[in-house]
């Protein structure tokens, strides 16, 4: 099958994100003020189980394989440009870079979407 080393890989980085934002939800509930940990331990582990989800989907032939690895991979990179402005702000007291926790939401919605097309497109041969 096509894709099938992509597909582990994604696994891989989805469980890392999972442990990830188990730490993360285990930090908010012990600290004080620590919303934003919530909200990136959210991020994270949401969009852990989608990219399982759509390497799941792409496999079986349900959505585009090319378009859902790429709205799979838009997940990693978008949650951990999220999480990881969020995580800096509570721990460091600084940003990741300017409008990093923007860019990874507001690429997680084109990651959605891309994830929409691979649906609806017509799958090949």
């Amino acid at each position: 099958m096509p894709g099938t080393r992509l597909f582990r890989i994604l696994v891989i980085l989805a469980a890392i994100m999972g442990a990830d934002g188990v730490i993360l939800a285990a930090a908010a509930a012990h600290q004080p003020d620590a919303t934003r940990l919530a909200s990136a331990s959210s991020m994270l582990l949401f969009h852990a189980t989608a990219i399982l989800a759509v390497a799941a989907l792409a496999e079986r032939g349900v959505i585009d394989v090319r378009i859902g690895i790429a709205a799979a991979f838009g997940f990693v990179v978008a949650a951990a440009l999220f999480a990881g402005d969020l995580t800096l702000r509570q721990y460091a007291g600084h940003i990741l870079f300017p409008m990093a926790a923007p860019v990874g939401g507001t690429l997680l919605i084109v990651s959605w979407l891309a994830l929409a097309v691979a649906a609806a497109w017509p799958r090949r041969g």
